[in-house]
Protein backbone atom coordinates (compact mmCIF):
# COMPACT_ATOMS: atom_id res chain seq x y z
CA UNK A 1 0.00 0.00 0.00
CA UNK A 2 2.50 2.53 0.01
CA UNK A 3 1.93 6.70 1.95
CA UNK A 4 -0.67 8.82 0.57
CA UNK A 5 1.01 11.62 -1.79
CA UNK A 6 1.15 15.03 -0.02
CA UNK A 7 1.50 13.64 3.58
CA UNK A 8 4.19 15.01 5.24
CA UNK A 9 7.14 12.27 6.52
CA UNK A 10 6.98 10.30 10.40
CA UNK A 11 9.83 12.11 11.84
CA UNK A 12 11.95 11.38 14.63
CA UNK A 13 15.19 12.51 16.09
CA UNK A 14 17.25 10.70 18.52
CA UNK A 15 20.57 9.52 19.25
CA UNK A 16 23.15 8.97 17.03
CA UNK A 17 24.49 5.53 16.98
CA UNK A 18 27.48 3.72 15.21
CA UNK A 19 24.89 1.98 12.71
CA UNK A 20 24.05 5.80 11.73
CA UNK A 21 27.61 6.41 10.61
CA UNK A 22 26.74 5.62 6.48
CA UNK A 23 23.66 7.83 6.33
CA UNK A 24 25.31 10.50 8.36
CA UNK A 25 28.76 10.45 5.88
CA UNK A 26 26.04 10.73 2.98
CA UNK A 27 24.56 13.65 4.80
CA UNK A 28 28.22 15.34 5.07
CA UNK A 29 29.24 14.55 1.50
CA UNK A 30 26.25 17.00 0.09
CA UNK A 31 26.39 19.45 2.41
CA UNK A 32 30.27 20.62 3.17
CA UNK A 33 32.99 21.31 0.97
CA UNK A 34 35.44 19.69 3.24
CA UNK A 35 33.35 16.84 5.18
CA UNK A 36 34.34 14.87 7.98
CA UNK A 37 35.85 11.40 8.06
CA UNK A 38 34.00 8.23 9.28
CA UNK A 39 37.40 7.86 11.80
CA UNK A 40 36.15 11.60 13.05
CA UNK A 41 32.57 10.26 13.87
CA UNK A 42 33.50 7.40 15.68
CA UNK A 43 36.03 8.55 17.53
CA UNK A 44 32.66 11.65 18.53
CA UNK A 45 30.34 8.73 19.32
CA UNK A 46 33.15 6.15 21.68
CA UNK A 47 35.66 8.16 22.59
CA UNK A 48 34.32 12.36 23.44
CA UNK A 49 32.47 12.45 26.67
CA UNK A 50 31.47 16.04 25.73
CA UNK A 51 29.95 15.06 22.75
CA UNK A 52 25.97 14.36 21.70
CA UNK A 53 24.98 13.68 18.39
CA UNK A 54 21.11 13.34 17.19
CA UNK A 55 20.03 12.41 13.89
CA UNK A 56 16.65 12.95 12.37
CA UNK A 57 15.21 10.29 10.57
CA UNK A 58 12.04 11.06 8.35
CA UNK A 59 10.04 7.73 7.36
CA UNK A 60 13.02 5.19 9.10
CA UNK A 61 15.79 7.07 7.13
CA UNK A 62 17.99 9.12 8.71
CA UNK A 63 18.08 12.33 6.57
CA UNK A 64 20.38 14.59 8.92
CA UNK A 65 21.85 15.52 12.19
CA UNK A 66 23.38 17.61 14.76
CA UNK A 67 25.89 17.48 17.07
CA UNK A 68 27.15 19.33 20.27
CA UNK A 69 29.86 19.43 22.94
CA UNK A 70 28.80 20.37 26.42
CA UNK A 71 31.39 22.11 28.16
CA UNK A 72 30.43 23.18 31.58
CA UNK A 73 27.23 25.27 31.55
CA UNK A 74 27.77 25.71 27.55
CA UNK A 75 26.67 23.96 24.47
CA UNK A 76 29.09 24.09 21.30
CA UNK A 77 27.32 23.21 18.12
CA UNK A 78 30.12 21.19 16.28
CA UNK A 79 27.92 20.81 13.04
CA UNK A 80 24.47 20.43 12.02
CA UNK A 81 23.22 19.29 8.23
CA UNK A 82 19.91 17.81 6.63
CA UNK A 83 19.97 16.18 2.99
CA UNK A 84 19.03 18.75 0.41
CA UNK A 85 15.79 17.85 -0.23
CA UNK A 86 14.74 17.82 3.60
CA UNK A 87 15.44 21.51 4.34
CA UNK A 88 12.91 23.71 4.54
CA UNK A 89 10.58 21.34 5.87
CA UNK A 90 11.03 22.84 9.22
CA UNK A 91 13.09 19.81 10.41
CA UNK A 92 15.84 21.97 11.17
CA UNK A 93 14.20 23.61 13.62
CA UNK A 94 13.32 20.42 15.21
CA UNK A 95 16.51 19.03 15.09
CA UNK A 96 18.19 22.42 17.23
CA UNK A 97 14.97 22.70 19.60
CA UNK A 98 15.79 18.98 20.30
CA UNK A 99 19.63 19.95 20.57
CA UNK A 100 18.57 23.05 22.67
CA UNK A 101 16.23 20.46 25.06
CA UNK A 102 19.04 18.20 25.21
CA UNK A 103 21.63 20.47 25.92
CA UNK A 104 19.68 22.15 28.45
CA UNK A 105 18.63 18.90 30.35
CA UNK A 106 22.95 17.87 30.46
CA UNK A 107 23.04 20.96 32.50
CA UNK A 108 24.34 23.86 29.86
CA UNK A 109 22.87 27.52 30.40
CA UNK A 110 23.16 28.62 26.87
CA UNK A 111 24.56 27.50 23.26
CA UNK A 112 27.00 28.36 20.66
CA UNK A 113 27.77 27.84 17.34
CA UNK A 114 29.29 29.52 14.33
CA UNK A 115 27.94 29.74 10.89
CA UNK A 116 29.03 31.09 7.29
CA UNK A 117 28.44 34.54 6.61
CA UNK A 118 27.21 33.00 3.07
CA UNK A 119 25.04 30.47 4.65
CA UNK A 120 22.13 32.85 4.97
CA UNK A 121 19.29 30.47 5.24
CA UNK A 122 21.28 28.24 8.75
CA UNK A 123 21.79 32.31 10.21
CA UNK A 124 18.24 33.21 9.53
CA UNK A 125 17.51 29.95 11.51
CA UNK A 126 19.43 30.62 14.00
CA UNK A 127 18.17 33.99 14.45
CA UNK A 128 14.55 32.49 14.61
CA UNK A 129 15.53 30.31 17.80
CA UNK A 130 17.11 33.16 19.38
CA UNK A 131 20.67 33.09 18.66
CA UNK A 132 22.26 36.56 18.11
CA UNK A 133 25.60 37.10 16.07
CA UNK A 134 28.40 38.34 18.68
CA UNK A 135 31.45 38.03 16.82
CA UNK A 136 33.60 36.75 13.84
CA UNK A 137 35.92 34.66 13.58
CA UNK A 138 38.51 35.90 10.81
CA UNK A 139 39.33 33.35 8.32
CA UNK A 140 37.71 30.13 10.57
CA UNK A 141 36.95 27.86 7.83
CA UNK A 142 40.04 26.47 6.25
CA UNK A 143 38.59 24.98 2.99
CA UNK A 144 37.04 28.64 2.00
CA UNK A 145 39.34 31.12 4.16
CA UNK A 146 35.63 32.19 5.17
CA UNK A 147 35.10 33.95 8.36
CA UNK A 148 32.54 32.47 10.92
CA UNK A 149 29.65 34.33 12.32
CA UNK A 150 29.89 33.49 16.05
CA UNK A 151 26.13 33.33 17.77
CA UNK A 152 24.85 32.79 21.06
CA UNK A 153 21.53 31.76 22.44
CA UNK A 154 21.53 33.10 26.19
CA UNK A 155 19.21 31.39 27.33
CA UNK A 156 17.87 27.96 26.43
Amino acid sequence: MGEAPGLPPAVNIRAMELSDIDAVLAVEQVSFVTPWSRAAFVAEIDDNDLACYLVVEADGQVVGYGGMWIIFDEAHVTNVALLPAFRGRGLGTMLMDSLCALAKALGAARMTLEVRPSNRAAQRLYGKLGFVACGVRPGYYTDTKEDAVIMWRDRL
